[in-house]
């Protein structure tokens, strides 16, 4: 756009513009936003950001909507990330807003964040505009649903989630002086939301690969294994030996419990046992505590192939003996490239095969 037309095309979105015309000027905008296309073009109009994240200052409710209908749209995108990310006021904004008990576009903010903490670079931009005072109040904002009744704020999960794939999140989240992880640990199987429950239970992945900590995540002081298994549990019988060894909150489940609905959480959670058998102490937890047993009956009753390959992988560790001396931390094993190649083209092979039937 020549640099005349997009000063022209900027002062429809000015503080002083007959609302119609701001409106008429922002479904412009949106129409546009909604393809790569579109966003590169975006991006290239100097000041065009800054003017639409202006906008959802307005006084007139729709088109604040429509400004963050843009900023979700652009924020979808990483080609997009670093042009936002170069207009100061953004993560300042949206990181107050977002903890704004009050603010009824809320919503907009969480998801806009949440998209821009997709990718590791502008997700450490997020995580350092939050600093840890806010991080406490998502913390609570994800614990209590009732925290903003304008909101539903269900993105607060995947935003943990992204945030934890950096060392810095998973740092905040293992705190073992502040107690967050415990208190993510209940919504595992909370009902409602897929999202806020599919966003906690990758955060927990995610704090999994820290093999430091598995001994303090499965002992007593989170006891972690109940949280990922009663998800994949169902409602079968097992004789008196099976329950003694499973733990409290998995002996005599009634007849109709229900499993996890979601196969992308459940393979998740699948993801989260396999992860914590990398270590010796681990699988001696995992076996000791009847995890066998679990996925036993769930891969009888599993009908999605990627989530029962999955349980498949972590009973075949269950099962099997433990490995050389020097090969116990399997997330320490340093596979050779070519038999890395070699494993995932068999993965490869079995999910064609798998949607060839």
């Amino acid at each position: 756009m020549d640099p005349v037309l997009c000063s022209e095309f900027l002062s429809f979105l000015g503080p002083g513009t007959r609302v119609d015309v701001k409106s008429q000027a922002l479904e412009y905008v949106l129409g546009v936003s909604a393809t790569p296309e579109g966003r590169r073009s975006l991006c290239e109009l100097p000041g065009l950001l800054g003017a639409v994240l202006d906008v959802t200052s307005d006084r007139y409710p729709a088109v604040v909507q429509d400004s963050y209908h843009i900023l979700v749209n652009l924020t979808s995108d990483p080609c997009s990330h670093r042009v936002l990310l170069d207009v100061p006021p953004l993560l300042p904004v949206l990181c107050e807003r977002l903890t704004d008990p009050h603010y009824v576009h809320a919503d907009s903010v969480c998801t806009a964040l949440c998209n821009l903490s997709r990718e590791e670079s502008s997700c450490r931009c997020v995580l350092t505009a939050l600093t840890t005072h806010r991080l406490d109040k998502i913390m609570e904002m994800i614990c209590n649903p009732q925290y903003n009744p304008a909101a539903t704020l269900h993105y607060l999960g995947p935003l943990m989630c992204n945030l934890t794939q950096l060392p810095e999140g998973r740092n905040y989240v293992l705190d073992r002086q502040r107690y967050v992880l415990q208190r993510l640990l209940p919504l595992t199987h909370l009902p409602g939301s897929v999202i806020r429950r599919g966003g906690v239970v990758g955060t927990l992945r995610n704090c999994c690969f820290s093999h430091e900590d598995h001994a303090w995540l499965l002992g007593g002081d989170v006891e972690l294994l109940p949280f990922l298994l009663l998800p994949l549990a169902g409602g079968e019988e097992y004789t008196e030996d099976e329950v003694e060894v499973l733990p409290p909150d998995l002996q005599y489940l009634p007849e109709d419990k229900q499993r996890e609905p979601d196969p992308d959480i459940r393979k998740m959670l699948l993801e989260c046992l396999q992860l914590l058998c990398a270590t010796p102490g681990g699988r001696r937890i995992l076996k000791d505590q009847g995890t066998y047993l679990i996925l036993r009956s769930l891969h009888s009753w599993e009908t999605e192939a990627d989530v029962k390959r999955t349980c498949e992988k972590v009973i075949q560790i269950l099962i099997s003996d433990e490995p050389e001396p020097g090969l116990e931390n399997l997330l320490e094993v340093t596979v050779p490239p070519e038999v890395e190649e070699q494993l995932k083209r068999l993965d490869e092979e079995e999910e064609q095969e798998d949607s060839a039937k």
